[in-house]
């Protein structure tokens, strides 16, 4: 049974840092690309980072760009999203997802809540 299963999330002060985990299973996780989006309440659902199969090609929004890293271990099956510099505005529920190259699979995790206030 497939499962994303997300870690990491809490209350942090703004310009602190996070790192979320997510552990993948039940599917052949270096097949999939993985991504990190996130939801503030009464926002639509946003993408934050992308990685590839490989974790050789990356992609962010740009209101996280310089500040978030998404990276990936294969041998691990899973995918991290550090957050440095984090601001009030990051304030959100944040989920992993896992994509097949053509969009035809996509698999959610639950999600993990990062707060960002001081």
């Amino acid at each position: 049974q497939v499962q994303l299963v997300e870690s990491g999330g809490g209350l942090v002060q703004p310009g602190g840092s996070l790192r979320l985990s997510c552990a993948a299973s039940g599917f052949t996780f270096s097949s999939y690309h993985m991504s990190w989006y996130r939801q503030a309440p009464g926002k639509e659902r946003e993408l934050v980072a992308a990685i590839t199969r490989t974790g050789t090609g990356t992609s962010y929004t740009d209101s996280v760009k310089g500040r978030f890293t998404i990276s990936r271990d294969n041998a691990k099956n899973t995918v991290y999203l550090l957050m440095n510099r984090l601001e009030p505005e990051g304030t959100a529920l944040y989920y992993c997802s896992a994509v097949t190259g053509n969009g035809s699979q996509r698999y959610w995790g639950q999600g993990t809540q990062v707060t960002v206030s001081s």
